[in-house]
């Protein structure tokens, strides 16, 4: 029955994927371009900024390949890209493969980062409702601070471009881990806590054999939501930072009016991101048990 499921499933995202093409190659296929005059400056002006510059009634079309791509163009690209993806031919000029190297070597150090923080501190926190209503109008007030916010300040006292970006990854990816893993600890059964208590555990040996065990898969699931939140965050972060990374990739190539290479690095991010997520999901499975 479950195989059937996944089976139905995996035909029907088939189906939507073929019915998103066919109207991406409608809304992109080729046709006559507007003439000057039936155009207003608004848009003369903005085809001209896409490459689309308008052309008189008596002129051609312009090339298929301006403007957005077919589904055909974007393919041939893609395949490019693929094709070679570790490239260097300068510092604006690198291989999809060392973007999404240079953006997850940032996103790992910023998260172990967080990891190292939010982990420990979550559990202190979650063994002390006292300390966990101290800390939490703190913690409330920080969290929803967006990256861009925290990028000036970062730059300002770092100093240093790369380093700030890891800094962002962590501020920003810490808040998820250590409320989960604070809640996980402080949703522990107190069955489990007496018996402990009861046969003189030391504290340590508690921490490692009755709550982590019990608190695993909610410090799981914050682990993997701030996951999706790092790598969210280190797409903006390139942008402004620049130099290299698949952020600084796809900022560069909208510079060059390049919609096909935009959608591209938009495409690679989104894959590596779904990686990263059934990753962790596969990590929350192993950790999860039926009571």
């Amino acid at each position: 029955m479950h195989k059937q499921m996944k089976f139905k499933a995996a035909l029907l995202s088939l189906a939507l994927l073929l019915v998103l093409l066919g109207v991406w190659h409608i809304a992109t296929a080729p046709r006559a371009a507007a003439p000057v005059a039936a155009m207003s400056a608004e848009e003369a002006e903005y085809a001209a900024l896409m490459g689309q510059a308008p052309v008189a009634a008596a002129d051609p079309a312009p090339a298929a390949g301006s403007g957005f791509p077919t589904p055909s163009q974007f393919a041939q690209i893609a395949g490019g890209h693929l094709a070679d993806p570790f490239y260097d031919r300068g510092p604006n000029d690198r291989g999809v493969g060392i973007q999404l190297a240079h953006s997850l070597v940032r996103v790992a150090l910023g998260y172990l980062l967080a990891m190292l923080v939010a982990i420990p501190l979550g559990f202190v926190i979650g063994m002390s409702p006292l300390l966990y209503r101290a800390i939490d109008p703190f913690i409330q007030v920080l969290k929803p601070i967006s990256p861009l916010a925290w990028m000036p300040i970062a730059l300002y006292t770092i100093k240093d471009s790369s380093i700030s970006g890891i800094f962002v990854i962590f501020i920003c990816s810490i808040w998820p881990m250590l409320i989960n893993t604070a809640f996980g600890v402080a949703g522990v059964r107190k069955d489990w806590l007496n018996v402990a208590r009861t046969l003189e555990v030391s504290p340590l040996r508690k921490a490692f054999l009755v709550i982590l065990p019990a608190a695993a898969p909610t410090i799981i699931t914050g682990m993997r939501i701030s996951m999706g939140i790092a790598w969210l965050v280190i797409v903006a972060a390139e942008m402004l930072i620049g130099g290299n990374g698949i952020g600084y990739f796809l900022w560069n190539e909208w510079n060059n009016l390049s919609l096909a290479n935009v959608l591209f690095a938009v495409l690679m991010i989104g894959v590596v991101g779904m990686a990263l997520d059934l990753m962790f999901a596969a990590l929350q499975k192993k950790v999860t048990y039926a009571e």
